[in-house]
């Protein structure tokens, strides 16, 4: 009997189970997909590399698990409030019946068993065909064989979503017996009968709040934005704070003024429905400040998530071919130059003939006066650079590169060479905020002294260049002198840079192994290396290995960014979306009378869309503004790997938050919809 009633509760109130339903299965399949990420790796890359970034890959998915089963266990928790809300009047009449509260909560046990069981099927279905799409995603991001690909099913990421949700039930089955035990007979008969009193704030008080949270929100802006490089860590979180706090209080302040400043419009206040669609705004954002905080936060955070690791994705791509342009690469730098410094060969003594494997190369020396550092180039600018930047080294050598040896690198990455007079030099830079404190000294003073020789700078910038293989813009500055300035003097790095004999793919991979190998086996003792004797660094560099960590750290920054979006997005928007279809209840007598004084049914789904629409753009809209100088604070950071493709990872994720929030915002609306005709029909 419990059982049949059960179902039949289920089929009536489809419709209201609509938003549950939809986020319970994008819910469970987001789970399962993330959490099978890492299998799809391990099975399309079969090279060590790759199954160490899937190792890395599926620990992190797996603690992000837990934070995001606790979001998904909220979502499910705060919905069976809707639910329950919902069917006050039924709970009423199975009481008026003579239905004890135990088999009420027993019909409410059934009904959590068979959703839950309906959503997890449903969503496991759904992921293991999306996770057959992201295997597509996966191969793209490694550029492996899809010959090696079939079709998968992950027995681990099924187990741990069942689990996972199996507990969220649990908690939610104690929640409602929890508020069933709590019931009142009167309550629940007149729960439809109360509304939500607007209390109408101070408008003054609502300015003055309003302007001081702007304020508070522009300053930490500013701090954040253009003042990023003094900012301490303490700072830091002082404006994050003041941030959050802002955001409490501008949401407090526009609860109490939108009312107020519509009814001052009296063209527009007394147009059509306006009076009631705004009453009905701003009761809802009355009651939602803190949710709607809490929202806009969350929005944020998915909005420069997504951002950060899609243009992290993108530019350590684009980057490889151009800071990648040959195989390999064997250096060494010394903190003091060295007069007979030839890594070449005493790699060879120790094991490592990089000329048996290299075809064409280059072979080069790099210098540095003890008497011209970042100090001696500042200048008069020293201090004012050194009070900005306290960070910087600027007490090493700079490094200066003959310009021959320049241009014979350039030929073998075939890029442009550089032609300069015997008096002149050029500064190399492609790290951003460190061509910024180097143009601005080349602006005032573009003369330097190198091994006692004045030279001045050809032009009043940095230009864009680089001597190591790397997938970031990491040059912090290389000088580019006339080789007679270099004439005589002791090298402090010697470079051996060129692509292997083998033509082929496979060719180059077989190469690659033998020459670690044979590295690997130098790296055991040094002691016999002029680096260990004068101090520096020491290392072999290719192009296999840049990729690889690339791709490694481009498939993190892109699975862990993806995850923490899209569950926020679901958050957010079926928070909302519950919220407006609870509203939606409590106001169907209101809409009732609506229509009893003559008001069109055309009018009425247009102040619905309105209302729907405002309350959902309002947290994206300060979350799309918090965004902009969120954006430009991670920029300092995401210069290191390039933000060439911002605009691409923006439209991104443009795309992911239109289809998801945009979706439920649509849902939202048609249930909404739904429930107000429900007694006019």
């Amino acid at each position: 009997m419990l059982f049949k009633l059960s179902l039949s509760n289920i089929r009536k109130s489809l419709r209201d189970y609509a938003i549950y339903f939809f986020t319970l299965i994008i819910g469970v399949s987001v789970f399962y997909v993330f959490n099978a990420v890492s299998g799809q790796v391990a099975m399309t890359v079969i090279d060590t590399d790759g199954r160490e970034i899937a190792r890395i890959l599926q620990m992190g998915i797996s603690a992000m698990s837990v934070f995001v089963a606790g979001v998904l266990g909220f979502l499910i928790v705060y919905a069976s409030r809707f639910l329950m809300k919902r069917r006050n009047s039924e709970f009423a009449l199975y009481l008026l019946l003579g239905m004890s509260k135990g088999k009420i909560s027993a019909i409410l046990l059934l009904e959590t068993v068979i959703i839950g069981l309906g959503s997890l099927g449903v969503g496991l279905l759904l992921g293991i065909g999306l996770s057959q799409i992201m295997s597509a995603l996966v191969v793209s991001l490694f550029e492996a064989d899809m010959t090696r690909y079939s079709f998968m099913v992950s027995g681990e990421a099924v187990i741990k979503t069942i689990l996972y949700f199996a507990v969220m039930y649990f908690v939610v089955m104690i929640f409602n017996s929890i508020v069933i035990t709590r019931f009142k007979l009167i309550d629940l008969m007149h729960s439809g009968k109360k509304s939500e009193q607007i209390k109408l704030k101070k408008p003054w008080l609502c300015i003055i709040i309003f302007l001081l949270a702007a304020a508070a929100l522009g300053y930490a802006y500013y701090q954040v934005g253009w003042n990023k490089s003094e900012v301490t860590g303490k700072e830091m979180a002082l404006y994050i704070a003041m941030g959050a706090v802002s955001t409490f209080l501008i949401f407090w302040s526009v609860s109490g003024m939108l009312l107020r400043v519509v009814m001052s419009m009296k063209n527009v206040y007394f147009r059509s429905l306006n009076a009631f669609t705004f009453r009905q705004i701003s009761s809802k954002v009355n009651t939602m400040v803190f949710s709607m905080t809490i929202i806009c936060l969350m929005l944020f955070v998915t909005i420069c998530t997504l951002t950060a690791s899609f243009s992290m994705r993108n530019s350590m791509n684009a980057n490889l071919e151009e800071l990648c342009p040959v195989d390999f690469e064997l250096s060494t730098r010394l903190e003091k130059p060295v007069d007979d410094l030839d890594i070449v060969n005493e790699c060879k003594d120790k094991g490592l003939d990089m000329m048996a494997y290299a075809g064409e190369y280059t072979r080069f020396y790099t210098y540095g006066d003890a008497d011209f550092s970042l100090e001696d180039f500042c200048g008069d600018e020293a201090e004012r650079i050194k009070k900005a930047f306290v960070f910087l080294d600027y007490t090493s050598s700079e490094q200066l590169v003959g310009l021959s040896d320049y241009n014979a690198l350039m030929e073998l990455y075939g890029r442009d060479k550089l032609t300069m007079n015997n008096d002149e030099y050029i500064l190399l830079c492609d790290y951003k905020s460190m061509k910024a404190i180097r143009d601005s000294v080349l602006e005032n003073n573009r003369d330097i002294n190198v091994y006692g020789q004045t030279l001045h700078s050809k032009y009043n910038e940095c230009q864009d260049g680089f001597i190591s293989l790397s997938v970031q813009h990491l040059n912090s500055g290389i000088f580019v002198v006339p080789d007679r300035v270099l004439d005589g003097q002791s090298p402090s790095g010697d470079y051996l840079i060129g692509n292997y004999k083998a033509a082929d793919k496979e060719g180059k991979k077989e190469t690659e192994k033998a020459v670690r190998r044979e590295y690997n086996g130098i790296t055991r003792d040094m002691s016999g290396l002029s680096v260990h004797k004068a101090g520096g660094y020491f290392g072999l560099s290719t192009k296999i290995d840049q990729k690889s960590g690339a791709v490694g750290l481009g498939a993190i920054a892109t699975f862990m960014g993806l995850y923490i979006g899209l569950v926020f997005l679901i958050a957010c928007g079926a928070i909302l979306a519950l919220k407006e279809l609870s509203e939606s209840v409590d106001s169907i007598s209101r809409y009732e009378m609506l229509r009893k004084i003559g008001a069109d049914e055309s009018d009425i789904s247009k102040s619905l869309f309105r209302q729907t629409g405002i309350f959902f753009m309002l947290p994206l809209i300060l979350a799309c503004v918090h965004s902009v100088f969120g954006m430009k604070f991670a920029s300092f950071f995401l210069e290191i790997f390039g933000t060439e493709k911002m605009a691409e990872s923006i439209t991104a994720t443009s795309v992911i938050i239109l289809l998801i929030y945009g979706g439920y915002f649509l849902i939202t609306y048609f249930c909404s919809k739904g429930i107000i005709k429900d007694r006019h029909e």
